[in-house]
């Protein structure tokens, strides 16, 4: 059954767009509110509006939507998923492209929760019922090492860790182009993208974010680099690399060059989580764990090797 409300613009809303003003006066995320425009569910002063638009204060809004499905945690069998290390208080495991951290709306495929609850783990039930455990995320593109609380000292523990950077997180990844440093530091605050629900970037209004690189290997249209993660921001190294006109190789999302990826055969951007490293929640013992590279990423790495 469909929901409305309605009520004036306030004031300390007013210029701002309106999927911005829509996710902080009723609670919804942007990514829900940019739905419920596209649906037509929002007029101001009795006309539809558009998410770009813009509110002004003590206009009359009115927003109707139906509810959303609620994400469930369904167990599937997910062979490739590597289980790196098990104890009673965390899981780690080498998860393989194409597999999201936790269920969402509007995504079908295999999750580390679902996988994870398939092979018969219990995991902490701190966090959204559909997070439940769930302490950072790798993209469904990216591949390689994650860490899933099971207990609930665990899940305070390392929420807190990652909170405060405390937490070492390796990637390596294929770069077009060769980065000029060659070693250095990217510090960019990363928000929205102001013009695309589903992306991100470097913008003045956003979260601080910084990115420590150095290359492994160059080569004559790429380069390896491998990236050290001061802070955690969806999509960081993606847009960071992107920023400097180094996307990551078959980031199409971020500008990468697809006649590149064709020729390496590599249908995803080449990026992998390959180092994690942190002190354990109940031995307080710094362990670290490491992940090989997948088959796809070491065939494109060899072609630009030839």
């Amino acid at each position: 059954m469909a929901e409305s409300r309605s009520f004036p613009v306030p004031e300390g809303l007013e210029g701002v767009r309106v999927d911005a003003g829509l996710a902080k006066l009723l609670g919804f995320s942007r990514t829900f509110a940019s739905e419920i425009l596209d649906a037509g569910g929002v007029t101001v002063d009795g006309v539809t509006v558009g998410k770009s638009d813009k509110l002004h204060a003590d206009a009359w809004l009115e927003v109707t939507w139906a509810p959303r499905e609620e994400a469930t945690i369904v167990p599937i069998h997910v062979p490739d998923l590597g289980i790196i290390y098990d104890d009673d208080h965390i899981v780690v495991v080498d998860k393989p492209v194409g597999v999201a951290a936790h269920p969402s709306v509007g995504w079908s495929g295999p999750t580390v929760l679902g996988a994870l609850a398939g092979a018969g783990f219990t995991v902490a039930t701190s966090g959204a019922a559909e997070r439940a455990g769930i302490v950072h995320r790798l993209d469904a593109g990216t591949s390689g090492l994650m860490v899933v609380a099971k207990s609930e000292d665990a899940y305070s523990w390392l929420k807190r860790a990652f909170h405060d950077r405390e937490v070492d997180k390796i990637y390596h990844a294929v770069v077009q182009g060769h980065p000029d440093p060659s070693s250095g530091t990217i510090d960019a605050p990363i928000g929205r993208h102001p013009r695309s629900d589903w992306k991100f970037a470097v913008t003045a209004a956003g979260k601080p974010s910084v990115t420590h690189y150095e290359t492994l290997e160059a080569f004559r249209a790429a380069s390896l680099l491998k990236i050290h993660l001061e802070t955690g921001r969806t999509h960081q190294i993606r847009v960071h690399m992107a920023a400097q006109r180094h996307p990551c190789v078959g980031d199409a999302m971020y500008g990468a060059d697809p006649t590149l990826a064709a020729k390496l055969g590599i249908t995803r951007q080449w990026l992998h989580a390959k180092e994690l490293g942190f002190v354990h929640p109940h031995t307080r013992e710094y362990v670290r764990f490491e992940s090989e590279y997948p088959a796809d990423l070491q065939h494109a790495l060899g072609v630009l090797r030839d």
